[in-house]
């Protein structure tokens, strides 16, 4: 039985590194850095601004003590995206950079302007998957949400995720993509109230 327990500010350290193993062969987060050590070199720190504040809002979900971690951004919270910005200029090839920023902006476009419930990141050390980690991940945060009430969001970055999120009630508003780009599926969960 898989244990799902909430990550404290003190655990994001160690569970940023399942997140950056987990989407160590994500197609669009490698498409942004196909080299292996830029991939590596500041992952940590973009994905600390993308969806580290869940540590601080007590929305990390965890699984199995760090082999899977969902960061969940209550209503209101907002990745940092000066940082990732920054980060990702530095880390985009230069051939990539104008399709990085239309990339950008279509997500921007997509993201519902109320107020919703948004998943930046989840994802399971590779040494970990097909163990159903990521269907106890919802799990546990779809009960946080239904309870609250309001819509949620995500991006998937994979195709091969989509069922999961589909199971747990969103639906594919569109596709996010550029010329070469992978395609990213904005999705969306209708709020209950």
């Amino acid at each position: 039985m898989t244990k799902i327990t909430i990550g404290k500010p003190a655990d994001k350290a160690r569970l940023l590194h399942t997140l950056v193993l987990g989407f160590s062969a994500d197609p669009v987060a490698r498409w942004a850095s196909p080299d292996a050590a830029t991939y590596m070199d500041r992952r940590h720190e973009f994905f600390d601004a993308f969806g580290g504040a869940a540590f601080e809002h007590g929305t990390a979900f965890v699984a199995d003590d760090g082999a899977a971690v969902a960061t969940w951004l209550p209503p209101g919270v907002e990745p940092d995206g000066e940082v990732m910005a920054a980060i990702m200029d530095e880390q985009t090839p230069p051939h990539r950079k104008a399709e990085m920023d239309d990339l950008v902006e279509q997500m921007d476009r997509f993201h519902p302007k109320e107020p919703v419930w948004y998943l930046p990141l989840i994802a399971a050390d590779p040494a970990h998957r097909g163990r159903g980690l990521g269907t106890a991940l919802m799990e546990a945060a779809i009960a946080v949400i239904d309870a609250d009430g309001r819509p949620a969001w995500l991006e998937s970055s994979n195709p091969r995720n989509i069922p999961l999120y589909q199971r747990f009630g969103f639906e594919t508003v569109g596709e996010i993509r550029t010329e070469t780009s992978p395609p990213l599926t904005p999705m969306l969960r209708r709020g209950k109230r």
